[in-house]
């Protein structure tokens, strides 16, 4: 009985902590919480000048590389392997990186993109309006991928496009003279839209196989930085930049915002390698709930009816999609893999006891 109860418990474990459970419930997490800082640093932290987004994207790249360059460090504990992997596999794969190139620049735009948005909406509407990055990466994982989506999982791409709607509709510009919310929702439709392409791209490079995710990664932050950078040249930004020096603005506050999103560009790699673009959108959704909790006491955020009505809508649009045959297609894989460990604790059990009878 105590081996019985210490088997299920392991698969219980096993289960609530595999790598993709624990993708998920830190991509929504990250996504709460960055909407939330970045909306703070743009509005309401910068007491010495706002600081230049362009250069917190360019800084964010490199943090992001790094990070995946330690990651291989401890991967291959010595110097040697480390460094040959990296010829190897980044710097002798030219045609690799410019294939990455293409995510590595929609991206680039696309965070450019959500700081210019937080700069106009609240974080709530802001966060409910990206959610339309759900029926983009349906749209393209279905051209792209020759994914096949139910008729309840396209009609709940239009109740999301509705509840999206809704929730722009009852938008009020945050306490700021230049804020204006129709340039910052177009600018999530646009963000939107290159994180639905960006995202079915790197996945299907992902699923076709090759070097590892952080490899991967590696590839792309080489064109990643050197845009990042370009960006900076490239924006109205490039003036100040120069007069008032390249981390000027910079606090806490934006460098927790750059952490925040370096990581969040991991975790997001992470749940496209052992999930899908679509279930990494709608757990996304899921931090629409805690992000209104958190607009409540922090930015003194009162959601109208309309919002209201828009965020639910955008949520049913979740449940409907999870719940359409596809989950249920999951769902018989998932018997029959439970069924198969139910067999292996079995025969484990029978194990112990014919070892137990034996002593």
């Amino acid at each position: 009985v105590c081996m019985t109860k210490f088997v299920l418990k392991e698969m219980l474990v096993t289960s609530l902590f595999s790598t993709k459970n624990l993708a998920l419930s830190l991509l929504v997490l990250q996504n709460t919480f960055l909407v939330i800082c970045m909306h703070y640093s743009r509005t309401i932290s910068a007491t010495n000048g706002m600081y230049y987004s362009s250069t917190a994207v360019a800084v964010m790249e490199v943090v992001k590389f790094i990070s995946c360059l330690s990651v291989i460090l401890y991967q291959k504990k010595d110097i040697g392997l480390f460094y040959r992997s990296l010829k190897d596999e980044v710097f002798f794969q030219p045609m690799e990186i410019l294939k990455l190139s293409v995510p590595s620049l929609l991206y680039t735009v696309q965070n450019n993109l959500l700081y210019y948005a937080l700069s106009h909406l609240d974080a709530a509407t802001f966060q409910v309006g990206y959610q339309v990055k759900i029926l983009t990466t349906a749209v393209f994982s279905a051209i792209i991928l020759g994914k096949k989506l139910s008729f309840a999982q396209w009609l709940s791409l239009i109740v999301l496009t509705l509840g999206v709607s809704m929730a722009q509709l009852s938008a009020t510009p945050p306490k700021n003279a230049h804020a204006n919310t129709t340039s910052g929702f177009i600018a999530v439709l646009m963000a939107a839209c290159t994180s639905g392409f960006s995202g079915v791209y790197f996945e299907a490079i992902l699923k076709n196989g090759g070097p590892s995710l952080w490899v991967r990664n590696i590839q792309m932050g080489l064109s990643s930085i050197i845009l990042g950078f370009l960006g900076v040249y490239m924006s109205g930004e490039l003036e100040g930049v120069i007069e008032d020096g390249f981390f000027f603005g910079y606090n806490s506050m934006v460098w927790i915002v750059i952490l925040l999103q370096a990581v969040g560009g991991l975790v997001v790699a992470v749940v496209v390698k052992y999930a899908d673009n679509i279930l990494k959108g709608f757990a996304a959704s899921f931090s629409i709930v805690t992000s209104c909790i958190l607009c409540y006491f922090v930015f003194d955020f009162r959601p109208n009816l309309l919002f209201l009505s828009g965020a639910i809508l955008v949520n049913l649009s979740m449940y409907m999609y999870s719940y359409g045959p596809e989950k249920v297609k999951d769902d018989s894989e998932n018997n029959k893999q439970n069924r198969s460990s139910t067999t292996h604790s079995n025969e484990l059990l029978k194990s112990v006891s014919s070892d137990l009878e034996k002593n």
